[in-house]
């Protein structure tokens, strides 16, 4: 597959997750609860998780911002749940990687969606977009 033809499925699948997103919401009382913003741009997120014996069972988001924000959102929510708390941080130093244009190692883990965002890192102004829900979760995450 061309580059450009790999550039527009990634930005397919970043719009598919902002128009469509996944785990929208908030979960009960008794779930972590992780508000945080980006103040240069106005993205704010609302996380909450649900987290027993060291495994994230659900993950929702609410909040407003750009494409690149909440589609980060939406996959980074599909993608920690069911994950270790270990396994989680280690996807978001991961995509934390990809975004400063690093060399990563995702090892056995699937990344789905999230490498849709890799182009992201092409615009410094961006990154703060797409690494605000992964900020959130492990700021939660480390409460």
């Amino acid at each position: 597959m061309s580059f450009n033809n790999l550039d527009t499925l990634y930005r397919q699948v970043i719009m598919d997750h902002y128009k469509n997103p996944r785990n929208k919401g908030e979960l009960d009382e008794g779930s972590l609860t992780i508000d945080m913003n980006n103040p240069t741009c106005g993205d704010r997120i609302h996380l909450t998780l649900k987290v027993e014996d060291g495994i994230v069972k659900d993950a929702k988001f609410d909040g407003e911002g750009c494409s690149i924000s909440m589609s980060s959102a939406s996959m980074m929510t599909q993608a920690i749940k069911g994950k270790d708390l270990e396994t989680a941080m280690k996807m978001s130093k991961i995509f934390s990687d990809m975004m400063q244009g690093k060399d990563y190692d995702e090892g056995d883990l699937d990344l789905g969606d999230i490498e849709a965002l890799q182009g992201v890192s092409k615009f410094p102004a961006r990154i703060k977009c797409a690494t605000l829900a992964w900020k959130a979760m492990e700021k939660g995450l480390k409460e």
